[in-house]
Formats: C-alpha cells, structure tokens, sequence
C-alpha cells in the first residue's frame, strides 16, 4: 500500500502530516511527501504520475482560506483526477470540519485522536473489532496501553438520568478507560438502610444511585466508544454487600476499601474503629476471593488531614501489608499529590518513592503491585485556567513514577462535580501532559535531596512500624494486621494527625508544618522539626 502525502494550498506546516506518514511507514505503507504550501494542481499531476492507494491532504490555517483550498481538491475528485483511491485530510477541528461537510474524504482527523486510535485505522482493526474484544478487566487494559498509563476520572452528576447519558458521552469520546461512579452520600451510607436516608444527603457529593437496576443503566450506558472499565466508591457501611452489588451491576473492574477510614476516624460512619477495620479487612477479602483486584485508599486519608509524611508512608505500608494478608494477588496503590497543601514536586516525589520503596518489600510472585497516581484533591484553584495549568503540571510531575493508572481529577473539582465537558477535556489535558512527559523525564533519585527524603521517610516510617509492634506486640502476634492493636496505635497517636482533635478515636495531637517542602511534625513551642522519636516521646510514648 502506498500513501502520497501533501500540505496543501498556502499551508506550510507539516508536522501533523509527516509524523503521519512515519507512523504509516512503522506498519509497512510506502510513503511519499510533497512538501508544505502544495498547489492542489501539483497534488493531481503527481498522482497521475504514479497514482498511490491513499492520498494524504494538511491543511491548518484559517477555514476561510481552507474553504477555498478544500473546494479546488473537491473538484479535482468529481473529475476523476483521484480515481479509487481513499482520501485522507487532516487538520484543526475548523477547517476538519467543512472538509467532513464537503463529503469527499473517507476520513477526517484533527489531532486529538491518540496513536492507538490512528494505528487501528491504518491496519484496519477498527473496522474488525468487536466490542468484545476491549481489555474488559484491569490487568489486560493496562498491557494493551503499555507504556502509556490507563486513565480513570470521578463521575456523578446528582442526577440519575443525567449521569447515566454522562457515562454514554464520555465512553463515546474515547479518552477514558475507567469510569469511577461516584455514588451521594445517602448512597454510600445509607443504600441498604433508605429509611435511614436524609434529605440533605440527596445528590451530595454523587449520583443518586438507590437500586441494583440504577448501577445496571449505568453500565448498560458505558458500552459503547471504548466501552470503558467501571469502579464505584465501596460504601461506607455494608462494604460486602455493596462489593457483591458492584460485582453483579457494573463488574467492577476493581475494589477500593480503606484500612482506617469510613468510620468515627473521619465521621463518614459510625463504626467504632477496630469494628470498622475488621469490617473493611472482610470486604478485601471478598474481593480477593472473587478474583477481584484491590485498592486501599488509606494513606492520602492521612495527608487530607496534614498528618506528615511518614505517617502517610507507615500507613501505605500497612494498608497493602492487610490486603497481603487477606491473600490479594494485585494490590492496586493509589498515590495521591499535591497532598497536605503547599507540598514541593520534588518533596511529593519523594514521600511517594518512600512509599513504593516500602511496598517493594511485600512484593512477590503471589502479590503484584499496580501504581496509581493523581492530582491532589483539594489542590486544584477555583480559577478554570489556573485549574488546567496546575492539572497538567500536577501530572507531568506524576509520570516520572511510570505509573499503571493515572487518575484524572477534573480541573473544575474546585468549583463544581465535573460534568461530561469537564471530564473529557480534563482527560485530554491528561494525555496531552502525559505525552510530552513520556519523551523523556529526569530521573527523581537522581537529585540528592529527593533521595536524601525519601532515605530519610523511610526510615522515619520503619520507626513507626516497629512501635506498633513494640506497644501492641503483647495483645496481639501480629499486631499490623489486627483491628484493636491498629486502632490502639491510632488512639495512642502513634499515627495522627492535626485534623483529628477532639476525636475520640485519636490522639489529635500532633502538630505538623511544611518544611522545605515536606510536611514533618514540629515542636508546638518552638516549630522545631522533630524526629518520629521525639515526638512520640512528648506524647508520652517513650
């Protein structure tokens, strides 16, 4: 097969079009190119010369012009100057679309279509593939996209019909992999218990989601464009049951459970802590034996708080240490940035590398660990363009860690739940971070001091870790993995956190401050950066 290719008319840019015909070439097309600013009447004289298979037309000035451009090459078809062959143009959305209006051209692209997307139609899979033929489980979507990460984003609107034409938009537009259903607050706790519901809680925070057959509509949707993965929040009451419904509805593509939270910890239930810790620890074992991946989204719960950044790294530890030890074979670890606020890129990477440095430790053939990160939650501004710019920074920071899944936080979080617009153009501001990203990044621990923190987290984290052993190890044999020690250790402050005064269930004590771009706690009297040591020490913890 052979491609001739030209910039057409008084159009002098050729980037789009050649790096076209060099991925042509990748799949065994033979191609020619004419050059930039191609008289239409060249383009004829040429392809009578030697007619190709497929002819290649760029044009991205003013559609005004290009009107004129595209009318001279629409001519020239109706004459027959182009026999059989397919004609291909490419160009800005403007100008793509009058050519896609003047009816001659078997396919018009705009940039915005991802290498895979262009490849499939260059080899003719898309024509052929079936719906079925989608990666349909979490392991087998990342392998196909390697090395680009997966991308998953929030939705729920807080209105049930409007979510669930949401979900069909966003899986027509092709830029996400894992639609993650966000559920009202009534939903979350209450769905099991609706004479519990309150009025207030309706739509709060989520889509108004109250029978198995609403979260049915919502896959149902989803089936269609790249007929995205789907994942739900777990519920903050009821985990299993609400694992079981995720798993018969949408087929969840995985589960997210925490170790400590959804309980009287953060107020989103009212378990009393151990009580909730051993519910969540049976919700990950359901998962587990369902052959379902798991996730505990723990560690950032901490951060949200202001706790420092060894208590985020000691609690990943331990959130991926119980999902081990209730048998999970892929443990997914969300990394979450820009979390406490004012956190440096490279103070982040750092706490991250710590973090993952620790996971290392649990890694075996019978316990794979999937890396996901995403901009931080309460990070983004108010301001919609100081939005965008901070989410494409925020993920240019992210991909030097590689990660498996990048999870997309709509930059307009700040102001309102995202709609369809706000999700695929956050999802293309995304990839667009990502692919320049991925030309080539410096590598973090090649910075003495990025290196130096995370020496010094994990260290920091390992202290922790060996208190709780030490002050629990005659309650329990195990005590990282048991309700009541963990719970002791919260209550005793060994974890904690600023945010968590005046909660029963924790010490709330200690006092946390950014240094030097990571957050670490201090003296309350002097601000003094302390050591895990000396801090437990003023808690009386010797």
């Amino acid at each position: 097969m052979r491609i001739l290719g030209a910039s057409i008319g008084n159009c002098v840019h050729v980037g789009g079009i050649v790096n076209f015909l060099k991925l042509a070439e990748k799949h065994g097309y033979e191609t020619q190119f004419l050059g930039p600013a191609t008289p239409v009447l060249r383009v004829v004289e040429e392809f009578a010369r030697r007619p190709p298979d497929i002819l290649a037309l760029s044009y991205r000035l003013t559609p005004e012009t290009g009107r004129a451009v595209l009318l001279e090459v629409a001519a020239a078809k109706s004459a027959g100057k182009f026999g059989a062959a397919r004609l291909i143009f490419g160009g800005t959305p403007e100008v793509a679309k009058i050519a896609s209006e003047l009816g001659i051209f078997d396919w018009v692209v705009t940039g915005s279509e991802s290498v895979p997307e262009l490849e499939a139609r260059l080899t003719g899979e898309v024509a052929s593939m079936p719906p079925e033929s989608y990666p349909d489980t979490l392991l087998s979507r990342i392998a196909a996209l390697r090395p680009m990460p997966i991308l998953r984003h929030h939705f729920g609107r807080p209105d049930l019909a409007e979510t669930i034409e949401g979900c069909r938009r966003i899986a027509e537009a092709r830029v996400l992999d894992v639609i993650s259903i966000a559920p009202d607050q009534n939903a979350q706790e209450f769905f099991f218990h609706p004479e519990q519901m309150r009025p207030e809680l309706t739509g709060a925070g989520g889509v108004p989601v109250r029978r198995p057959e609403d979260l049915r509509a919502l896959y149902d949707a989803s089936r269609c464009g790249n007929h995205p993965l789907l994942r739900c929040y777990s519920g903050t009451n009821d985990l299993v049951q609400w694992a079981q419904m995720l798993k018969e509805t949408i087929r969840v593509a995985w589960g997210a459970v925490p170790l400590f939270w959804y309980s009287q910890l953060d107020g989103r239930s009212t378990r009393p802590l151990d009580v909730s810790i051993r519910e969540n620890l049976e919700a990950v074992a359901w998962y587990v034996a369902n052959g379902i991946p798991v996730e505990m989204n723990e560690s950032h719960h901490w951060s949200l708080r202001n706790a420092h950044d060894a208590v985020a790294v000691a609690s990943a530890f331990l959130a991926a240490y119980n999902a081990k030890q209730q048998g999970a074979t892929t443990y997914v670890q969300q990394l979450m940035f820009n979390n406490p606020p004012g956190t440096s890129p490279g103070m982040d990477l750092a706490k991250m590398l710590a973090k993952l440095e620790l996971l290392d430790s649990l890694r075996s053939r019978d316990f794979g660990i999937v890396k996901e990160v995403r901009t931080g939650l309460t990070s983004l501004p108010l301001d919609k363009d100081m939005a965008k710019g901070h989410l494409g920074s925020s993920i240019h920071t992210m991909v030097a860690l590689k990660p498996d899944i990048l999870h997309v936080v709509g930059y307009s979080e700040a102001d309102f739940a995202a709609t369809p617009e706000v999700v695929i153009e956050s999802c293309r501001i995304a990839r667009g971070a990502i692919r320049n990203a991925m030309l080539g990044q410096p590598d973090p621990l090649a910075d003495p001091a990025i290196r130096a923190r995370k020496d010094h987290l994990v260290n920091e984290a390992r202290f922790l870790l060996a208190t709780i052993k030490e002050e629990f190890g005659a309650m329990s044999a195990n005590p990282w993995a048991d309700p009541k020690s963990l719970a002791g250790a919260v209550k005793a402050g060994i974890l904690d956190a600023p945010h968590l005064v005046g909660n029963s269930a924790a010490r709330g004590e200690t006092v946390t401050n950014l240094v030097n771009g990571g957050w670490d706690p201090v003296n309350p009297k002097t601000g003094d950066a302390l050591t895990e040591a000396q801090r437990l020490k003023l808690l009386g913890i010797d």
